[in-house]
């Protein structure tokens, strides 16, 4: 058995639902709960793959060696100019 604090409306909200339902409150509760947990069940396999990606970047994480201390500063400009020599061809 648990027991936790409501807000008025989702109180309210829950006794409505059972109502409709013909349902008492716990049967609605444990039937949220029960879904809430099947789905968290499919985020897990979503945590799998947030692993897999982290841990294929990780091997381009670091800093960047350059002899140009403003090189961020001045990366966007930088990069537009090689695009136009590029296209310019």
């Amino acid at each position: 058995m648990y027991s936790w604090r409501l807000s008025e409306e989702l109180k309210s909200d829950l006794e409505r639902e059972a109502r409709l339902r013909k349902l008492p409150v716990s049967a609605v509760l444990e039937t949220a709960v029960r879904n809430w947990l099947e789905l968290k069940k499919g985020d897990a396999s979503g945590d799998d793959a947030q692993r897999r990606l982290h841990s294929a970047a990780a091997n381009c994480f670091g800093a960047v060696a350059s002899s140009n201390p403003r090189r961020a500063e001045t990366a966007r400009a930088m990069l537009r100019e090689r695009l136009k020599r590029r296209h310019d061809r």
